[in-house]
């Protein structure tokens, strides 16, 4: 008996006598009850045994579905999928997803959804349902704000200390006064009944002079400034001024808890000795773990226990003391040991699901208190005008002043404005702690967050108004460069990167002019952490950098954040006057058997075709950049030694330059193919491949109506410009699959 019916039928009797038992215990048991057996009812049927037992079921899912953790489900369900679209349709736009996602939460509010669809809107979002959004938000805010506190490089903010002291204070401290001017002009017609002047006015005030650290980094990444002076700068004021901010929101709490300054003292100097302990004593032993536990292997779950209890006491301390949770939050994040792997490592433990889950948690809690029905007056919507004008007036004057008196130029210190004006979930967070606290009416809660959604929406535009205005640096930038061949090698996945350089090599290294090649790698997305961008770039770059030094080949490495990849590697080969744009081919051409396992799912249909390959971001190079664009089908290239170049109209003579440089690079042996009949052989450039055959004799020589399947199959490289491609592509599509490594090459329009 062999070992498979051997466990078959140890299974059965197992099965068998587990079946017995457990029929003999519940028998037995059975006879211990003292409650009344119901009377069966007669038999009805078979058909209402069915429909009874549907009819309980479906009230058992009916039940089931108005649960509390049923209803909170549902609740989270809703929300991330909304936040979600409304995050990729904003960023789109090339907007900050957290613009879309605030959208998203006003949507789900009264504003929109309660409108629309009032029986929805009850059943998701009941009053009763609510304190447990609020809680899950609140604590997803505690972790976000910890992971603000941890992008904030403390050693960058003293460098440029002395350079940003001036800009940040005066670009917080002039729109608070004008915040609290505004409070003045509207307190007595919208907050006079409700609460005291003294925390309205600083509320208002403190809501007109925050930065959305998060978003103005991530904006900079965007615009390619993370290493220029003016990105620098930016994120050095932008971090001074949101320590201060943050400080003084806590000043403001505690005045607003008591209604006067004398009775806020004690708060006070509770937050100074708080401060003071967390950087003077918890810092510097943070410190020391942060030096000895800086890498992935030795970070264990007692360090991040431990790191998440300095985060909960430091909130729980501050919010016991009226300070509020988040700002001891943020200050545990900031005094997080300084060595960047730490904080690395830590970040990517709390930020995905603080930024993914409980965020947007938040965003619609914040959009069922805003009633954009409560501004319908035309004075109150010249109210909320007024903020927003206070608001812009306030941060790029108070910025841009200062700026320009440090020396900036004027471009420069109206950039900086533009850029500190936005304001983001930063100002979400400080208009909901003033609604908590019910400093803030409905009214004028709606007229702020409207506020935080146009002077965020607004950031790229005037940064594009301004760059108009104030023009280019210099009149253009120079035009070809008459003794270099520009060559942009675009890549994805790191591996890819070093195939590029070798194909880079064999097929220009030999040209005329002197090889200049930068390596070109994009992160995708608006919600890169920037402490993160560091560690993509090394990693992504390590691989081409070291086959550049086996190939003994100098080459420039670029590294870019970018909303649109596809328009970015246009926008830089046309604006930098690249000669060649190298690119590799997409999923349905990799030799990869994840890649190959993919495309089937991404088009189930037509992943054989290999005229699929010029589809989206390579259409747009191929029809927007004004260089030669190089799409290389990657076949396990190693060496192009025996390479076959498709000839099938005068147009592709080019490709014979190419040619060239292989066989003085590689001693490739060329074979010409020249396809079509007749009429299309006469309209070839006889002379330039009569020429070519001279030079190189050894060079074989076939016309053939179509691509010769033997010829394909027994050489390791090919060369066909894009007009053949797309001429032969579509029938012979059989044949081109026994393709070896290829290189299709559209020609610069001259």
């Amino acid at each position: 008996m062999n070992k498979g019916v051997k466990n078959l039928l140890f299974y059965t009797g197992m099965l068998a006598v587990c079946s017995i038992l457990a029929y003999g215990i519940i028998h037995w048991g059975a006879g211990f009850e003292t409650t009344a057996v119901p009377t069966p009812e007669p038999d009805k049927g078979a058909g209402h045994f069915i429909s009874e037992g549907f009819s309980i079921f479906t009230r058992s899912i009916d039940e089931n579905a108005r649960t509390p953790i049923s209803v909170l489900l549902l609740q989270v369900i809703t929300i991330l999928f909304v936040a979600r679209v409304f995050g990729y349709l904003f960023t789109k736009m090339k907007q900050p997803s957290v613009v879309g996602e605030i959208v998203a939460g006003i949507v789900l509010g009264p504003s929109v959804l309660a409108q629309a669809f009032p029986g929805v809107s009850d059943f998701l979002f009941s009053p009763e349902s609510l304190g447990n959004i609020h809680i899950l938000s609140q604590i997803g805010l505690i972790f976000f704000m910890f992971v603000i506190g941890m992008e904030l490089d403390m050693a960058e903010v003293k460098k440029k200390f002395n350079e940003t002291i001036l800009i940040s204070h005066t670009g917080t401290f002039f729109p608070f006064i004008c915040g609290m001017a505004a409070a003045w002009f509207t307190y007595p017609y919208y907050a006079a009944q409700t609460t005291p002047f003294v925390p309205y006015a600083l509320f208002i005030g403190i809501s007109m002079s925050i930065t959305a650290f998060p978003v103005l980094a991530r904006i900079i990444q965007e615009k390619g400034l993370a290493k220029s002076h003016l990105g620098t700068l930016s994120l050095a004021s932008a971090a001074n001024g949101d320590v201060t901010a943050w400080c003084l929101l806590a000043i403001v709490i505690a005045i607003a808890q008591t209604g006067t300054f004398v009775g806020a003292v004690y708060t006070i100097l509770f937050a100074a000795a708080f401060l003071l302990f967390m950087f003077f004593v918890l810092k510097p032993f943070l410190n020391i773990i942060g030096n000895i536990y800086h890498n992935r292997e030795v970070v264990n779950k007692t360090i991040v226990a431990f790191m998440f209890l300095i985060l909960i006491a430091s909130a729980y301390a501050t919010e016991t003391a009226g300070i509020h949770a988040l700002f001891g939050a943020f200050m545990a994040g900031v005094i997080m040991p300084s060595h960047i792997q730490f904080r690395k490592i830590l970040t990517e433990k709390v930020e995905d699901v603080a930024l993914s889950v409980f965020l947007p948690l938040f965003f619609v809690s914040t959009g069922l208190k805003t009633q954009i029905g409560l501004i319908h007056s035309p004075a109150e919507w010249g109210v909320c005008l007024l903020f927003i004008f206070v608001a812009v007036f306030g941060k790029i004057i108070g910025t841009a002043l200062p700026a320009r008196f440090t020396g900036e130029s004027w471009k420069n210190s109206w950039y900086m404005g533009a850029l500190m004006n936005t304001r983001g979930l930063m100002e979400l967070i400080i208009l909901s702690i003033g609604y908590e606290m019910k400093i803030l009416s409905p009214s004028i809660f709606t007229m702020l967050v409207i506020m935080t959604l146009v002077t965020t929406f607004m950031t790229g535009p005037l940064l594009a108004f301004i760059k108009l205005c104030c023009g280019r640096k210099s009149a253009a930038l120079p035009g070809r460069f008459p003794h270099q061949f520009r060559l942009l090698l675009s890549f994805g996945r790191a591996s890819n990167g070093k195939t590029l350089l070798n194909v880079a090599q064999q097929v220009f290294a030999k040209g005329e002019k002197a090889l200049d090649i930068t390596a070109l790698h994009l992160t995708v997305g608006t919600e890169v952490n920037p402490m993160h961008t560091e560690n993509f770039e090394s990693v992504s770059f390590a691989p081409i950098l070291e086959e550049a030094q086996q190939l003994d080949l100098s080459i420039n490495t670029r590294y870019d954040v970018a909303y649109d990849a596809g328009q970015q590697i246009v926008s830089i080969v046309n604006r930098e006057a690249f000669d060649f744009l190298l690119v590799g081919a997409g999923l349905s051409l990799s030799v990869s058997p994840q890649d190959r396992e993919a495309s089937k799912f991404t088009d189930a249909y037509q992943w054989m075709y290999p005229g699929h390959l010029l589809k989206d971001k390579t259409q747009q190079f191929i029809h927007q950049a004004h260089s030669s664009v190089g799409i290389f089908v990657n076949r396990d290239f190693e060496r192009a030694t025996e390479v076959v170049v498709v000839l099938k109209n005068a147009r592709d003579v080019f490709l014979l330059e190419y040619a060239s440089n292989l066989i003085a690079f590689n001693r490739a042996r060329i074979y010409l193919s020249e396809l079509g009949d007749k009429v299309e052989k006469n309209k070839l450039s006889e002379g330039n491949v009569r020429a070519f055959l001279n030079t190189y004799p050894q060079t074989l020589f076939v016309r053939s109506a179509a691509l010769p399947v033997e010829l394909l199959s027994k050489q390791n490289f090919m060369l066909i410009s894009y007009e053949t491609w797309l001429d032969i592509s579509g029938h012979e599509k059989e044949t081109l699959q026994s393709m070896p490594s290829t290189l299709i090459i559209k020609k610069r329009k001259l």
